[in-house]
């Protein structure tokens, strides 16, 4: 059997957290040529290592990147539609956190680093991969949002305020591609879509807490399952979405 994403290019920004790595291990497993972008040379390689030692034969490869470096992050999307022919998807992956105990404890300085990390580095690769999604037969965009960007609470204001800001740009991604659909009938081909979650649970954590409920809690490889399906919905279906992993 033709593995599902056979002949598919997608690259996975923010690949050596726990939601990374889950995916590019489900990824390689469904035949992609994966591409994975890390800010850390050494946690790039471990995540490499770990899919091909779960994934054999798996077509994986790394790219230590800059993702506040707009410069670079436009030069990694060039080279890798120049080197693979197409580029059929941008997983952007990156998370991070930081809330206080009341609204009146909010640091400033926390949503300068939300900022950056969360919704900086959002902007940089979907403008960067926008045109080559638009040119792939098949081209998928995805984030990962939280349940917080809907209902915020009092200590999390930065972090509720960061990825609502990325679900609005990742939206108006969204009616770039269905504007500028490259379909000779004009039927779209590209997508953007959003994932919603509470919090990650690995399996390590499960073990590590065999009594913790975990409520409402996505476990990595239902994300990555998520994920790695985007290219079996159709373009038009998906563009514009809120992809609910828990309950609303």
């Amino acid at each position: 059997m033709t593995a599902p994403l056979q002949g598919k290019v997608v690259a996975v920004a923010g690949a050596t957290g726990v939601a990374g790595r889950a995916t590019l291990r489900r990824l390689a497993a469904d035949g992609a040529t994966v591409i994975a972008a890390g800010s850390d040379a050494r946690r790039l390689d471990a995540a490499l290592d770990a899919v091909r030692a779960s994934v054999p034969g798996a077509t994986v490869s790394g790219q230590v990147i800059d993702l506040l470096d707009p410069q670079e992050v436009h030069d990694w999307a060039d080279h890798l539609e120049a080197e693979h022919g197409q580029v059929d998807g941008l997983l952007h992956l990156v998370g991070g956190w930081r809330g206080s105990k009341t609204f009146f404890d909010t640091r400033i300085d926390d949503w300068d680093w939300l900022h950056d990390r969360v919704v900086r580095t959002l902007q940089h690769t979907s403008l960067a991969f926008q045109p080559a999604l638009l040119r792939s037969a098949a081209g998928r965009y995805a984030m990962v949002s939280a349940t917080a960007a809907h209902r915020p609470t009092a200590g999390g204001a930065a972090y509720a305020a960061a990825k609502a800001a990325s679900e609005a740009w990742t939206l108006s991604l969204a009616d770039s591609f269905r504007r500028e659909t490259t379909a000779g009938d004009g039927t779209p081909t590209a997508a953007a879509a959003i994932l919603v979650i509470k919090a990650l649970v690995t399996p390590e954590m499960r073990a590590n807490k065999p009594d913790a409920a975990f409520d409402g809690f996505t476990d990595t490889s239902d994300l990555a399952d998520t994920l790695a399906g985007l290219w079996t919905r159709p373009a038009a279906e998906l563009n514009g979405q809120h992809l609910w992993l828990t309950a609303r």
